[in-house]
């Protein structure tokens, strides 16, 4: 699996929105909402390592928010992953969908 494949399976189920992070919260791409960590929850998280090189390295996080706003967020991983992002994200829930598991690919 790759960074593409996985976002396109998760447009297919749904998240098709995508995220910003902004000033703490997220902002809807497609509609400029924002949305506060509190109101959100991670269903699933795919993290990408390269193995030959270390930019190719990213995280996938499905995002769901409680007014049914379903989109993806992606972040670096390892060395130049987002401080600010990760901030954030340690206020979102991790909630899994039955079935589904946090998948790590290399």
């Amino acid at each position: 699996m790759t960074e593409l494949t996985a976002l396109d399976d998760l447009a297919r189920r749904g998240f098709s929105d995508g995220f910003r992070v902004v000033d703490g919260n997220l902002r809807v791409l497609t509609t400029g909402k924002l949305l506060r960590p509190e109101d959100l929850v991670i269903r699933e998280v795919y993290r990408f390592e390269g193995i030959s090189d270390p930019d190719d390295m990213a995280i996938v996080y499905a995002i769901e928010s409680t007014t049914g706003v379903r989109g993806t967020l992606i972040d670096a991983f390892g060395v130049y992953a987002d401080p600010g992002m990760a901030r954030v994200l340690a206020a979102v829930p991790i909630r899994e969908h039955a079935g589904r598991t946090t998948t790590t690919v290399d």
